[in-house]
């Protein structure tokens, strides 16, 4: 087990450097053009292919680095590039991390290369979990899966919304509910295979920042799978629900709740790092333009009303990214989140990015207003921060429970 370190080694200090070249000289050059047409950057993510970077193996050597520093590293520096290009080369990410932590190796053979595709043939794949009436309240999902015993299929019937890359993706995953009587612990998760019948794109969302992903809802209308398309299978399946219903006899419920919430826990320092990325982006460019924009006969960093803007923004990013880091170690290292250290760090490196990037647009001044200057992006993208993978009153409410001691609901 790694001991917690603040300082990158050679291997990933390597890995970073061609993460940023790859930022600074493939996706920031495109970040505006992408944004003002609101679509899925397919050259850019083919380009990511083609360099190792929008693949599986990719992700798994930052997942299972020691250190846990790995994830948070490349999520920073592909954040840092562009936000809403970055969310198009990592979404698929999750649903590929769904199929390996609870598919079988079958599973994960036959759709993590269809997730994917090729370099000359890029896909993507979406995990479809949100609801139109229910977002942070997973308890109250309505999309039902019954199965067809006769015929061994499951059907899904139900609307997903806010699914990156909804609709347009080549493998949907999608969380359904199984068995309502157990609340979250009836959920399971199913592989939707390429142009199922019953799926279709809902409505797409035209958004505030990250325009450059494709963010939609998933209709499922009587959606007929094969039984093997149930991720982990139906004995498995059968098993965890029979213990969950033993535990809720005995009184176990709250205990299993309190297991659900740490697993969402584990996953929100990877969020902390994309705004630390986005955070830094801005900071580094109300610098610069501070050190040469000239007021008065003197650049604008010697007034100190603006040098104390840029000295409080370093520390707070510095800040973020030690919060982050912190948790992402704790999470690899199996160190419980007694004081919901995840939930911390998702927290505040999510206000600091609004923050420091509405710092930037001020810095300069009109020229931060217009879409001339990447502030303006920066500062409509770290909005959505403080809203995806748990709203910052989530966040807020998990923290406090854990440290008072309080059930999380």
């Amino acid at each position: 087990m790694a001991e917690f370190t603040m300082e990158l080694n050679d291997d990933q200090k390597q890995v970073r450097d061609w993460i940023h070249g790859f930022a600074a000289d493939v996706m920031r050059p495109a970040a505006a053009e992408w944004d003002e047409r609101e679509e899925t950057p397919w050259p850019v993510i083919q380009e990511a292919a083609k360099v190792g970077i929008y693949s599986l193996d990719f992700y798994a050597q930052q997942f299972f680095d020691p250190t846990g520093l790995g994830i948070p590293m490349a999520m920073e520096e592909l954040f840092w590039g562009d936000a809403g290009i970055a969310l198009s080369i990592v979404g698929t990410g999750l649903a590929a991390i769904g199929v390996v932590a609870n598919g079988t190796e079958e599973q994960i053979g036959t759709w993590i290369p269809q997730m994917y595709g090729t370099p000359d043939d890029v896909k993507v794949a979406a995990f479809c979990s949100s609801e139109p009436d229910a977002g942070s309240d997973v308890g109250s999902m309505r999309t039902r899966a019954v199965y067809d015993q006769a015929k061994d299929e499951w059907v899904l019937n139900g609307t997903k919304t806010w699914a990156t890359n909804g609709g347009i993706a080549n493998v949907h995953i999608v969380v359904a509910v199984v068995d309502p009587a157990l609340g979250t612990k009836g959920h399971a998760s199913f592989i939707i295979p390429p142009d199922t019948p019953g799926l279709s794109q809902g409505q797409k969302f035209k958004k505030h920042g990250i325009r450059a992903s494709h963010t939609a809802e998933v209709v499922l209308e009587d959606v007929r799978i094969p039984g093997s398309c149930l991720l982990g299978g139906k004995e498995k399946l059968d098993e965890r629900l029979a213990r969950a219903h033993e535990r809720a006899r005995s009184g176990g419920g709250e205990r299993v709740k309190n297991a659900a919430m740490a697993t969402f826990e584990a996953s929100r320092p990877a969020v902390g790092a994309m705004a630390v990325g986005t955070a830094r982006a801005a900071y580094e460019v109300a610098l610069d333009y501070a050190k040469t924009r000239t007021q008065f006969g003197r650049p604008i960093i010697d007034n100190q009303g603006v040098a104390f803007q840029l000295a409080d923004m370093r520390t707070q990013i510095d800040a973020a990214r030690l919060l982050v880091w912190r948790a992402s170690w704790m999470a690899v290292a199996g160190r419980p989140f007694e004081s919901a250290e995840g939930s911390m760090s998702k927290l505040f490196a999510s206000e600091v990015a609004k923050k420091v990037t509405a710092q930037a647009v001020q810095i300069l001044g009109g020229n931060g207003f217009t879409r001339e200057y990447p502030v303006e992006r920066m500062h409509r993208d770290s909005a959505i921060y403080t809203i995806f993978e748990g709203t910052s009153e989530i966040q807020r409410l998990v923290i406090a429970r854990t440290i008072s001691g309080m059930p999380i609901r």
